[in-house]
């Protein structure tokens, strides 16, 4: 890959043996199989189990790194919209930096690991995400305690986290989605500081009120600013916007509405699944745009899916779970890798593909292709074959797409 090389040189404060252990890491998580870890790593390469483990202690700039991959790769014709979310990394052992209970989605429940939080950019036009900023969460409480000493809790790692790299947006972005574990007063006020307007999804018992639009009468006092709490089962006062595309069962419905907790106006659109008439279920979203419309808020939340394969194909083909130090900087620096070799690939599929419509990508794909032309590169080295030859033969393609998958 090409675009590793460029953004290497590009970047003066890295040297050049951590500009080439860099470019070879990235080749190698692709062309390995089984785990990523040093010893296997050492397996595929030139440099030693040793040498592997010092690079990896080294710092480097991640996000700066992440941010120039992310550039290349984007279209400015897309829409583009900000996402974060946490993913769990199972971790065994006592002293782990950053062990403790995290809550593990597969699992439904808290579970003893890691937690790394990450902020992506969404292509929503191609339907890709690129990750721009991943730090690992601290162990510390779920929510603030009494002691003033103790107050920093997840949620104020999450906002900072996300006020640390706004800079690192790209300047189209003016929405920020994130799942309903975000929808706090604090989270909330954050992103609207860092004027970007929230997209996210609330409680079906959220406690809202209905804007009061009607006519104010001439008498002194405030005026009336609510009009009745809002009852998500009762949709007589909400606007209907039609069925969902490709979806017939799913309706929409949209209101202005004020949120309590939250001490926000926003715009809730409604999604009513009539699959089962006798027992309709719904989901609400919200977003503080109050002139977004409401088709469009579901499919930006439908967009920030897209983080979620992020953590899927980090941990399926990139090695993100299989860490095996303790120390902060080897996890840090494992973790970024990881990620990133999975951004370099999706920006060299969009450089060979560049159509501004969803694009159809295997990371699968991908691995097969590495593993296959480090193959035949090992057997044209060691059988003293002519590489011109070799690849001008007419099966060579043949080969090196061998065991490859469209999707």
């Amino acid at each position: 890959m090409t675009i590793v090389t460029d953004i290497l040189k590009q970047m003066a404060a890295v040297s050049q043996p951590q500009r080439k252990f860099l470019a070879v890491l990235f080749a190698t998580i692709l062309a390995l199989r089984g785990r990523v870890t040093g010893r296997n790593l050492s397996r595929y390469c030139a440099y030693s189990e040793r040498t592997i483990a010092r690079q990896f202690r080294a710092s480097f700039a991640w996000p700066d790194f992440h941010q120039r991959v992310m550039t290349r790769a984007l279209d400015p014709r897309s829409e583009l919209v900000s996402a974060q979310d946490a993913s769990f990394i199972p971790k065994s052992g006592k002293h782990t930096f950053g062990l403790g209970h995290f809550f593990n989605g597969c699992a439904s429940r808290a579970e003893r690991g890691l937690e790394i939080s990450t902020l992506a950019v969404v292509d929503v036009t191609r339907r890709c995400a690129f990750t721009l900023a991943v730090a690992q969460t601290p162990p510390g409480k779920e929510q603030a305690t009494a002691c003033p000493a103790e107050d920093e809790t997840r949620m104020d790692f999450y906002k900072q986290q996300l006020h640390d790299h706004r800079h690192r947006l790209p300047p189209t972005v003016t929405y920020h989605c994130v799942d309903g574990y975000f929808a706090k007063k604090k989270y909330i006020d954050e992103v609207v500081a860092l004027k970007l307007h929230p997209i996210t999804k609330l409680r079906h018992d959220a406690n809202c009120r209905f804007l009061y639009t009607g006519p104010h009468p001439k008498r002194r006092g405030p005026k009336r600013k609510y009009d009745g709490k809002v009852n998500f089962h009762d949709l007589g006062r909400f606007e209907y916007l039609g069925p969902l595309e490709e979806r017939d069962h799913i309706h929409l419905y949209t209101a202005l509405v004020w949120h309590v907790s939250l001490k926000h106006k926003l715009r809730v659109v409604l999604l009513v699944n009539r699959k089962e008439p006798h027992k309709p279920r719904f989901i609400v979203l919200a977003s503080t745009d109050l002139a977004l419309a409401g088709r469009k808020l579901v499919e930006f939340y439908g967009a920030r899916f897209q983080i979620e394969f992020l953590f899927r194909d980090s941990k399926q083909f990139t090695g993100l779970s299989d860490c095996q130090s303790r120390a902060e900087a080897t996890l840090e620096f494992h973790f970024n890798a990881a990620l990133a070799t999975l951004n370099l690939a999706r920006a060299e599929e969009l450089r060979v593909s560049p159509a501004p419509s969803a694009q159809v990508f295997s990371m699968a794909s991908w691995k097969q292709r590495h593993f296959n032309q480090r193959l035949l590169d090992v057997f044209i080295e060691n059988l003293a074959l002519d590489p011109t030859w070799v690849k001008n033969q007419p099966g060579y393609d043949e080969l090196r797409t061998y065991g490859a998958i469209a999707a």
